[in-house]
Order: C-alpha cells, then sequence, then structure tokens
C-alpha cells in the first residue's frame, strides 16, 4: 500500500515536470512558430501560454513590432556626374511570422543589405536637385525597390527616408554663390521695379498737375508743412503772385465787384527838345583882347 501512494506521486510529479518542461509564454509582441519534429506547424501561436510536446516541439519566436533600421552612409555618383554621400533610416515590420521564420535566416540581416543595394542604385538614376528637393518621390521609389524582395519574406516596408546628402565642399561653395547671385538678382529686380512704378506715379501726378494748376500751389503747401516740421530748419519761401491773384479773384467775386482789366504799360523815356537857333548873315562880333602885362624891369616901387 505504501508502495503504491510513494508510485503515485512520483507520477504526479513526473507529470508536473513535464508540463513544466512544455509550457510556454508568449509575450504579446511577439508571435511563436513552432517546429515540430523538424516541421513548422502552418499556424503559428498568439500571445499568452500555450504547451509544446516535449523533446517533440521546438518553438521560434518572431517580432512584430516596427522595426527602425538605420542605413550607413552610401557614397555613389548622381545621374549628373556629383559624388554624393547618403545615408536613410528603414522602418518595416513581420506581417507573416511563419514565413520570416522560415524563408530567411536572418530578415533584419537581409533587409539591411536590400537596403544598401537600393539606395545606391537611386543615386545613380537621380540628379542632385532630385536628392535635395523632390524627396518624397524618392522615398516612394526606394520603398518599392526594398518591399518587392522582402514581401516574399513576410516582412513590410512601411516607410523609407533620406535622412542627410553630404556633398563635396566645392560644389556647397558653387551653390552659394549661385544662391547668392540670384537674391542679388532679385534685389535689382525688385528696385528696378519699384523705380519704374513710381516713375509711372510721377508721370501720372504731373499730368493732373498740368491740367489743375491749383494742385501744385496745394503741393508746394503740404510740402511746406513737411518741411516744418523740422524745428532746427529755417524755411524760405517766395510767396507766389498768382495765388494774390486768385485770393484777388475770389474777394471780387463774394463782394460782386467787377474785375480790375490789367492794360500792359508801357513806359516811355523823356525826349529832350531844343528850340531852333535863328541863323543870321552878320558875324559876332569878337572878344576883346587881354590887357598887356606890366614889365617888371620898368616898374617903379611905391613909395
Amino acid at each position: 500500500m505504501e508502495g503504491t501512494v510513494v508510485a503515485l506521486v512520483l507520477v504526479a510529479l513526473a507529470a508536473l515536470i513535464v508540463l513544466r518542461s512544455g509550457m510556454r509564454v508568449v509575450n504579446q509582441v511577439e508571435r511563436g512558430v513552432v517546429f515540430r519534429m523538424g516541421k513548422a506547424l502552418p499556424s503559428y501561436r498568439q500571445p499568452g501560454v500555450t504547451f509544446l510536446i516535449p523533446f517533440v516541439d521546438r518553438m521560434r519566436k518572431v517580432n512584430t513590432q516596427v522595426v527602425t533600421m538605420p542605413v550607413p552612409t552610401q557614397e555613389g555618383i548622381t545621374k549628373d556626374n556629383v559624388s554624393v554621400k547618403v545615408d536613410a533610416v528603414v522602418y518595416f515590420r513581420v506581417t507573416d511570422p511563419l514565413r520570416a521564420a522560415i524563408e530567411v535566416q536572418d530578415y533584419v540581416f537581409a533587409v539591411g543589405q536590400v537596403a544598401q543595394s537600393s539606395l545606391r542604385s537611386i543615386i545613380g538614376k537621380s540628379d542632385l536637385d532630385d536628392l535635395l528637393s523632390d524627396r518624397e518621390r524618392l522615398h516612394e521609389g526606394l520603398a518599392l525597390m526594398i518591399d518587392s524582395p522582402a514581401a516574399g519574406w513576410g516582412v513590410h516596408i512601411d516607410r523609407v527616408e533620406i535622412k542627410d546628402v553630404q556633398l563635396p565642399e566645392s560644389l556647397k561653395r558653387s551653390m552659394s554663390r549661385q544662391a547668392e547671385a540670384e537674391r542679388e538678382r532679385r534685389a535689382r529686380v525688385i528696385t528696378a521695379d519699384g523705380e519704374f512704378q513710381a516713375a509711372q506715379q510721377l508721370a501720372n501726378a504731373s499730368r493732373i498737375m498740368s491740367d489743375t494748376p491749383e494742385a501744385m500751389q496745394l503741393r508746394l503747401l503740404q510740402t511746406v508743412v513737411e518741411v516744418a516740421a523740422e524745428k532746427n530748419s529755417t524755411l524760405v519761401m517766395p510767396f507766389p503772385v498768382e495765388l494774390l491773384r486768385y485770393f484777388d479773384k475770389a474777394a471780387r467775386k463774394m463782394t460782386g465787384e467787377p474785375a480790375a482789366v490789367t492794360a500792359p504799360v508801357t513806359a516811355t523815356a523823356p525826349v529832350a527838345t531844343t528850340a531852333p537857333v535863328p541863323t543870321s548873315s552878320v558875324a559876332p562880333a569878337p572878344a576883346p583882347a587881354p590887357a598887356p602885362l606890366p614889365d617888371p624891369r620898368t616898374a617903379t616901387p611905391e613909395q
């Protein structure tokens, strides 16, 4: 009786050991591919506790999370013969754990190698301007090139992005000079356009002022007001006679007096007139001769 109890206890312990050795836990982010006697079962194990046949089944866990894999820098020559260095990053995940465990030995390494070769290929097929400005189209083409072989491995490429494009120093200097020249050209064009528009507006203003002379006087007064705003300036302004005439006409219209007609006045210089001298046949009398001077030798001194 005692031997039977001991045997049952031993059998129970052995059963527990066997069950414990066959129990596996699959995490939420993993899927379990079971190999029975070396052959993969058609269905994989879902997350949770699962049991395997001891010494018969072997399970391999496959991660189904999105993997972020940087692509090492690849050096290549573009379509327009420019040497560049480009690096990228690939986002992918496993969609079929069974194929990822059977079809390829290491799907992460395989995707990395395909990404490097595809990146070098896309560099050779693209121009430098496409690498710098049209990256969205390159991302789509690169993802398609990597996804074509990866689909047979049960891997889906979510996204591929080019991180950085390294240019030669000489090309950087050339592009800098080109950008500076382009900015200078735009600045000159904008300045010339502004001067052209200003000239047009000034021409229009001159035509309007020529039709209405009063506008010129109003503009003059406005200029005086703007200049007088400066406290440290002295303004000498001639008063126009036309403005006085305008005010005079306005005052006469208000009082009802007729406007004064200003006739041109011509100044004449005075002419000197001389009376006619009568002519006569009688010759004029000769002038008397001057008296002779006394001789100092014969002169006697006075007493």
